[in-house]
């Protein structure tokens, strides 16, 4: 590594430990010519595969485009900045995980339902309803009976009901 105050080439580590919760090393280092400390930072770089998208032309993974259209399903839900980023977080793992060079983009996108799903009901049947291009009423209706007839039970303990089971009675 060069310095950076004098360019010298052969710098030395003085200091390694552990940062952004093990995803990256931090480095102290000094240069022998001028005495300067200095820090740099470690980082693996991983390569994510391309989403193959519905008519076949690939494009790489976008973290940003996939922020925005969770973030659109969430929209005034009650649903913490921290549980969109982890949800993300895990989405991008099991990206990294497929092992492929490019993965379709409805396998994405089905991810992206479940994290959904597990988040909110609201956002959940929202996002459906552009993935799965909803035509009309029943597509919705449909989609909340699919809902409704498979729980998860974690969710279900964590969020509001999307009917309120007392008006239907």
């Amino acid at each position: 590594m060069h310095c950076p105050f004098c360019d010298e080439d052969a710098t030395r580590v003085v200091d390694s430990r552990l940062a952004a919760e093990g995803s990256q090393v931090r480095r102290r280092r000094e240069c022998p010519k001028c005495s300067s400390r200095f820090t740099t930072f470690e980082v693996a770089e991983l390569v994510m595969p391309r989403i193959l998208k519905s008519d076949g032309t690939p494009e790489p993974f976008d973290e940003n485009k996939l922020r925005r259209g969770i973030t659109r399903a969430l929209y005034k839900r009650p649903v913490t900045s921290e549980a969109i980023d982890e949800a993300i977080n895990r989405i991008g793992h099991r990206l990294r995980s497929e092992a492929e060079r490019e993965v379709d983009a409805r396998k994405l996108g089905d991810w992206v339902m479940e994290e959904l799903r597990a988040l909110d009901q609201v956002a959940y049947v929202r996002f459906a309803s552009v993935y799965r291009r909803f035509e009309d009423v029943n597509a919705f209706r449909e989609e909340i009976d699919r809902l409704e007839s498979t729980p998860d039970p974690s969710a279900v303990r964590r969020q509001l009901s999307l009917i309120d089971s007392d008006r239907n009675q």
